[in-house]
Order: structure tokens, then C-alpha cells, then sequence
């Protein structure tokens, strides 16, 4: 079927027009999709039964009006059912999505992450290297830590078995969302789909923890894990967009334990605020780890990222609790395993 016998207008409407009416008619006539109306949507993308053009025209409405709870909600159900993982039972106690990259601080979340996993907290990373030049990405760190990724779900869940961490690019779990990301050059605008894969939560982890860039989205996320029944899940803004508490600011995480919504407030850690470096040199990273290099900010940085983890997986009662407990494992950290 030729692009040029859709535009008759005697062939029959595509199913998928529905969607992009409701979405794009005008100012007075559109409305958000509703939960069952999102997810039907984001089934017929996944199952490539949309045009280009209407995929186009798709996110970037959606990228005007922004998300609803109810529609990252509807998008992340279509997409976990894209992929089968089996059992998930136990594989992973912490999912953990990467997806902005840095530009202005090394990504020192990783270390926090790697500190979690010391202490046999089994975390899932998941993450895509976006377009973007000059960004620092999960992916391209692991390396510099003596980590590879994982190319399928089957490897995450042996990674995880075997070291407590594991990172699984989006392309090996779910191509298609993966397909979207990489038409940012095109469109020139992030779409739906980035806010929408930090709700994946590729191995059904009990505890969720997300960055975000703009604090408006903080509340969407944390909305929508409650309507995805997630046990426990916390959205923070943080440094860059990625989950990383910036330690020269106070924090608000917004979280959901059981269905219920709470607001906390993490107080910055220096009264002044740290020149960013000139250049990013991952090599830090390690350095940092082995005790070779002295950074307060760096270190600020991992035990703090790492005291709301524990806070929100019950490590700890307070937050001077799970300071403190991030602290000792800074402390006690196994300096040659990088």
C-alpha cells in the first residue's frame, strides 16, 4: 500500500487516527488519553501497526500537552508486556533507570550503586545512550569499572546473580522504545518515550528509584507508579536528570510505599556550592573508589545518592540513619575491586 492512497479520502480511517484526535483537536476539543485509551496506543506502536507519520505527529503532540499520570501509566503496562522476562522472582531489589547522562559532574550515582550492590542489594540499571555529544552515559562509564552491559534479560539476570548489579541497554529489552529515542536529531524535542522508559522496570523489582530533569515531572512519575501498583518507588530531580542527589542542594524525594504518597525533604550537604570541574575525566571514578583521589563533593555526592536508596528499600528508619549507613559502607568499601 503506497503512502499516497492514505491521504484519499475514501479509503478507511487507520485505527490509530482515533488517538491522534483526541489529542489534537485544538484547544478546546482535545483531551488527555485515558489510561486504557494510552496503552491501547502505545500496543499498536510497539507492534509497528502505525504509520511514520502518524508516530510523528503522535509525540509531538504529546510532547506539547506533556503526560498524565493516567497516560505514562497506560504507555509503560503496553511496554512491559512487549517483553518477556519469566520469572522474576527475586532477581532484582532495586531498578534503577539511567537515561540523561551528565554533562557538568562525572556520573558519581554509579559508585553508589556498585556501593549498594557491595551490601547485596541487587540492582538492574537500565538505560539507552542518547544522541546527545558531550554527555557522559552509563554504558560508556562501565568500562572505565571494569563492567560490561548486558545484551538480553538472560544475561542481566546472571550478571545479577553473580555480582549484585547489572546494566541492560534498552535496546536489548525493548528495540522499538529504543527506535523512538534515536529520532530526537530528527525531531529536535525529547518525546514521551523518555519520560516514559525510567517506569520500565525491566525485572519486576520491588523498589524503584528515578531521576528526573524538571521538577514538574516529579509528581507525574511518582502518580504513575502508584497507578502501576509498584511497591515502592522514589523520584528525585536529580543532578543532570540522572538519580543522583546533588549534595550542594536540598532534595525533594516523592515516593509511594504501598500505595500511599509521601513527600521528603534532604537538606543540602554544604552550606556553599562547589565549582563544576573544567573537564570529566571518568578515570576519576576509580580513582574516587580506590581512595586515590580526595573529593568532597564526589563522595557527598555517592553517600548521599546512596542514603535515599537504603532509606527507601527500609535499610533505614531516618535519614540521618541511612546517612550514617552509607557512610560506614563509604567507609568499610572494597577499594581494589574496581
Amino acid at each position: 500500500m503506497t503512502f499516497s492512497h492514505h491521504l484519499q479520502t475514501s479509503s478507511p480511517e487507520h485505527p490509530f487516527a482515533e488517538t491522534i484526535r483526541i489529542l489534537g483537536k485544538g484547544k478546546h476539543g482535545s483531551r488527555p488519553l485515558t489510561q486504557d485509551e494510552a496503552y491501547r496506543a502505545m500496543r499498536m506502536i510497539l507492534a509497528d501497526e502505525v504509520l511514520p507519520i502518524q508516530l510523528g505527529a503522535f509525540l509531538m503532540l504529546m510532547r506539547v500537552k506533556e503526560e498524565t499520570p493516567e497516560e505514562l501509566a497506560g504507555f509503560a503496562q503496553a511496554a512491559r508486556e512487549s517483553f518477556t522476562v519469566g520469572d522474576t522472582q527475586n532477581l532484582a531489589d532495586l531498578d534503577w533507570s539511567t537515561y540523561a547522562g551528565k554533562r557538568r559532574h562525572l556520573p558519581w550515582y554509579l559508585l553508589s550503586a556498585l556501593l549498594l550492590a557491595e551490601n547485596g542489594v541487587k540492582v538492574l540499571m537500565h538505560g539507552a545512550k542518547g544522541p546527545a555529544t558531550g554527555r557522559l552515559y552509563t554504558e560508556d562509564m562501565l568500562d572505565v569499572l571494569g563492567l560490561s552491559p548486558a545484551h538480553s534479560i538472560a544475561e542481566a539476570k546472571r550478571q545479577l546473580a553473580e555480582r549484585s548489579f547489572s546494566y541492560l541497554p534498552l535496546e536489548h529489552f525493548c528495540p522499538k522504545l529504543h527506535e523512538i529515542i534515536e529520532l530526537r536529531p530528527i525531531l529536535g524535542l525529547r518525546s514521551p518515550v523518555h519520560t516514559l522508559v525510567r517506569l520500565l522496570n525491566p525485572l519486576d523489582a520491588d523498589y524503584s528509584i528515578q531521576g528526573i530533569f524538571h521538577p514538574g515531572y516529579r509528581p507525574v512519575h511518582q502518580l504513575a507508579a502508584q497507578l502501576l501498583k509498584q511497591p515502592h518507588a522514589a523520584v528525585l530531580k536529580g543532578e543532570g536528570g540522572e538519580t543522583e542527589r546533588n549534595p550542594d542542594m536540598s532534595c525533594l524525594v516523592q515516593s509511594v510505599h504501598c500505595g500511599e504518597l509521601f513527600d521528603e525533604e534532604w537538606p543540602a550537604l554544604f552550606a556553599k556550592r562547589h565549582v563544576k570541574p573544567e573537564t570529566l575525566d571518568p578515570a576519576q571514578l576509580v580513582k574516587v573508589w580506590r581512595g586515590e583521589a580526595r573529593d568532597e563533593f564526589a563522595e557527598a555526592s555517592v553517600i548521599g545518592t546512596c542514603a535515599v536508596a537504603l532509606k527507601l528499600l527500609g535499610k533505614a528508619d531516618t535519614q540521618e540513619a541511612a546517612q550514617q549507613l552509607a557512610a560506614i559502607y563509604w567507609e568499610r568499601r572494597n577499594k581494589g575491586k574496581t
